[in-house]
């Protein structure tokens, strides 16, 4: 590969190519479209691999569009608090590229798809990189070795509250998910030993797994996902509190990982339906951004095959096309 591609140069201001969100009546009359049409779809199955999460109702169904003027448009259960599990990935890693700078997060890390699942240890082994990137298991925990911090809890106050800022009100941990994954996340401790032997974790790998634990289990809203992918859509501030949380740098390089990497070997259909960055979480959550338009948040817990929210992948391509969100959609100028 071109070396040049990893040097962090500063050429001057960038320019953006960004539109905006459809008229507030437009976007509200798409989203109530959306929780109608796919309302009655009973397809999936709702997670129990952690026991806490089978409780889950599968008629749970909420959406939610915030764009980066401040506007929410929210329908269903928009406002029913879930753990946000796999979707803290990439704010996690905003957080840390923001502190250390996305040099040194992008080296001790990586940024390359692995084309295969959250957890595979194979793609540890076939890697060079090990950690590969940040949105799958492995380079997830390595993420979170990397929070500042003398100690785990002072790691962990970083993360809590760095994800807080990204939602605009603090968000706390649901202690039952909590001990119900640290009770079965066996693989995650042995994926950090792997990593911790090949010199790929940054501080003890079991600490680093406990506290990655803890981020999966925050408890956020569809609400609160459409606000944090808004922040990212709005270079790093969040659009409701209006506080700086991320440097625009920074948020295209994680738009960048989520866009490749963020539904893991289905990314690439995702990109090919959708066109927009995005991450899912095993409790049903789905964000989507649209840089300089919005953000999309959607909670349904009952998933297909690869762990994505069935209705959570419906609305969010309806409401793509619908709203012309899509990065790759464009018209003839003439």
């Amino acid at each position: 590969m071109y070396e040049g591609l990893h040097a962090e140069e500063a050429v001057g201001p960038a320019a953006v190519s960004t539109g905006q969100l459809p008229p507030p009546g437009v976007v509200a009359a798409f989203v109530r479209e959306a929780h109608e049409r796919y309302g009655e779809v009973t397809d999936g199955t709702v997670a129990d691999y952690i026991p806490a999460l089978a409780k889950a109702d599968p008629a749970w169904f909420g959406i939610c569009v915030a764009g980066v003027s401040g506007e929410t448009f929210a329908i269903g259960e928009a406002a029913l608090p879930f753990s946000i599990q796999s979707i803290s990935k990439p704010f996690v890693f905003a957080l840390v590229c923001e502190a250390l700078g996305g040099g040194r997060a992008r080296a001790a890390i990586g940024v390359n798809a692995t084309g295969l699942p959250f957890n595979s240890v194979m793609a540890i082994e076939l890697n060079g990189e090990r950690t590969v990137n940040p949105m799958v298991n492995a380079g997830a925990i390595a993420t979170t070795s990397l929070a500042p911090g003398a100690n785990a809890e002072e790691r962990w106050r970083f993360i809590r509250e760095g994800l807080s800022r990204f939602a605009g009100r603090e968000l706390a941990m649901d202690e039952e998910v909590y001990a119900s994954e640290a009770a079965t996340n066996q693989r995650n401790q042995g994926i950090a030993r792997l990593l911790h032997g090949y010199g790929r974790m940054y501080c003890d790998p079991d600490e680093a797994t406990d506290i990655y634990t803890r981020q999966c289990a925050i408890n956020v809203t569809a609400g609160d996902l459409a606000v944090m992918g808004a922040t990212l859509a709005d270079g790093g501030v969040n659009p409701v509190t209006k506080e700086r949380v991320l440097e625009p740098e920074r948020c295209r390089r994680v738009l960048a990982v989520m866009a490749t990497a963020g539904l893991y070997e289905q990314s690439g259909d995702w990109l090919y339906e959708i066109g927009l960055p995005g991450k899912s979480g095993v409790a049903g959550g789905i964000v989507a951004i649209a840089p300089g338009k919005g953000g999309l948040g959607v909670f349904s817990p009952p998933l297909d095959a690869a762990g994505n929210s069935v209705r959570g992948l419906l609305v969010t391509r309806f409401l793509s096309e619908r709203l012309g969100l899509n990065l790759f959609a464009s018209a003839p100028a003439g």
